[in-house]
């Protein structure tokens, strides 16, 4: 049984966000076992795939080293990616059934285009304990799936150093525990528009290095903002970093970027 780890939201290795995804399988495996060998690959995404009779759909399930989460973009990404560059699958897009509805993935030029439901976020005040956990006091928190913390500018969200222990007990307006993303526009002359970085100590993972879902929510926000549909974001986690661009589209995302597979290996394990 093969498995690949992909960087996502990358055009080069030791890049973007790993995810490790599992060649597809006829019936789901039990979940304890899922959950083992996440825990075992110890990425912050190990990606399940179920064959149907659809040969460009399949059915897609996402755990982290503690959890298995409702909806993950570079685990999508990286899924998508093996399918079409690594086993050769021929499809013009492919869907994957998940815990949040269907989501569809084509090839864009060197990259690739998911199709995501959009998380637009609603103003909401400050969450007590925010300030202190991220040692920077907040110009906007926002709410959705997780928790937005809009910083002065772009200096504030690559410095900043929370207390992760803190954050994981934070939750607000949001819909999940213990999951917070800072942002600020990019300084002038940057080649994006919007840097950000996302904490997630509530689902087992200090901090993400590139995160699908967390644009889902960025993406309505600074189109909102900025008064336009296309924005170009960095996720500017130390050392790795991702470029993930966004167009909203109503009740919908869309999320490119490229992906790079840098392992293939063999699993010795069966469920």
């Amino acid at each position: 049984m093969r498995q690949w780890t992909v960087d996502a939201f990358a055009s080069e290795p030791f890049k973007g966000n790993p995810a490790c995804v599992v060649k597809p399988f006829a019936r789901w495996p039990d979940a304890g076992w899922m959950q083992a060998l996440a825990k075992e690959n110890n990425q912050a995404e190990t990606a399940f795939l179920l064959k149907t009779d659809d040969p460009s759909r399949f059915g897609l399930r996402w755990f982290t080293p503690g959890m298995e989460v409702d909806l993950c973009g570079h685990a999508t990404l990286a899924s998508a990616h093996v399918l079409l560059a690594e086993l050769g699958l021929e499809a013009a897009a492919l869907t994957f059934d998940t815990h949040s509805g269907p989501l569809i993935v084509r090839r864009e030029g060197e990259g690739y285009e998911m199709d995501f439901p959009a998380d637009p976020p609603r103003r909401t005040e400050s969450v007590p304990g925010l300030a202190e956990a991220l040692g920077v006091e907040p110009v906007e928190v926002w709410a959705g799936r997780y928790l937005v913390a809009v910083l002065a500018d772009a200096s504030a969200v690559r410095t900043v150093a929370p207390d992760i222990r803190a954050l994981g007990r934070l939750q607000g307006e949001a819909g999940e525990i213990g999951q917070v993303i800072v942002c600020a526009v990019a300084d002038a002359g940057d080649d994006v528009d919007v840097v950000d970085r996302f904490f997630a100590p509530g689902c087992g993972v200090d901090e993400d290095p590139a995160t699908g879902s967390a644009h889902c929510i960025l993406g309505p926000l600074y189109a909102d903002k900025l008064g336009r549909p296309d924005v170009r974001f960095r996720q500017v986690f130390p050392g790795r970093g991702g470029d993930i661009a966004t167009e909203t589209r109503g009740d919908r995302v869309l999320l490119r970027g490229r992906a790079v597979t840098v392992m293939q290996s063999v699993l010795r394990v069966r469920p």
